[in-house]
């Protein structure tokens, strides 16, 4: 990735592979979307809970122009999510298809649905 990519740990001791895992991420996020102006990417660690080990949250805001993407999901019910490296492949993989979404909209290739009065009646 060309730009800075903020990266903020909440909860958790920072963690050199993470990061790199969350920089190799983010540069794939190019792929689908050439024009991204700035990425910031918050790792946070849930409370213990009795039964379960940290739930991880993962927090990514992207800028585009005209556009600002904000991937933020609680994962309370999602033991996989106990995994860091498994929220931060949902999270990006979240962030990937909006950003294709996005791309998609800027290349003007949005599917238009015909209005109720163009549709025929047989």
């Amino acid at each position: 990735m060309q730009l800075p990519l903020e990266i903020t740990f909440r909860g958790i001791p920072h963690s050199d592979a993470v990061e790199a895992k969350i920089r190799e991420k983010a540069a794939k996020l190019e792929q689908h979307c050439h024009n991204i102006t700035s990425c910031r990417v918050a790792v946070e660690a849930e409370h213990h809970h009795q039964h379960h080990g940290n739930l991880y949250k993962i927090r990514l805001d992207i800028a585009v122009p005209n556009k600002h993407i904000v991937v933020s999901r609680d994962h309370h019910d999602k033991q996989s999510h106990e995994d860091i490296y498994v929220a931060l492949r949902d999270a990006f993989q979240a962030a990937g298809r909006q950003l294709e979404e996005y791309s998609r909209i800027q290349r003007g290739e949005v599917k238009h649905h015909p209005r109720p009065d163009d549709i025929e009646e047989v």
